[in-house]
């Protein structure tokens, strides 16, 4: 999927997008962004020093890895309900292309339990499990059962 079909089934947008492009392999999704010079996130973390905050790399894992809730997303969205077993292993700067893997764990009604993690180069940047709640668009009562 490229930009415009992620859009189509993620709310985010400019400057919170923060994926460029993602594949579904079977039960997995790999998701990939390129840190650009400009990012809002890296002007002031730090001055001279640019390096991607660690609630940032989470966003990304969480965004790639969302897509494989993706028969839910058209009525509802998901919402962090928690991000646990998190590690930051490598710092991650402008020029980068992160990869995000994710793979579902459970899903127990509109709970959701995806476990991901980041890469760059191959090199482990960040991992953790993300917890979801399916939560229905506006004028949707309906529970996604996929």
């Amino acid at each position: 999927m490229n930009r415009e079909e992620i859009q189509r089934l993620i709310p985010h947008r400019e400057p919170m997008l923060l994926v460029d492009e993602v594949e579904m392999n079977g039960a997995e999704s790999v998701s990939k962004y390129t840190i650009r010079d400009n990012e809002f996130f890296t002007q002031g973390h730090f001055p001279d020093n640019p390096i991607v905050p660690g609630v940032i790399l989470c966003e990304m894992m969480a965004q790639g890895s969302a897509l494989l809730l993706k028969d839910c997303l058209q009525d509802h969205l998901a919402l962090y309900a928690g991000v646990t077993d998190t590690r930051f292993l490598r710092v991650v700067r402008p020029g980068d292309t992160v990869v995000t893997r994710g793979h579902l764990v459970t899903k127990r009604g509109p709970l959701v339990i995806i476990e991901a993690m980041a890469t760059v180069n191959n090199q482990l940047c960040c991992k953790g499990r993300l917890s979801f709640m399916l939560t229905p668009k506006p004028n949707n009562n309906n529970i996604c059962n996929s």
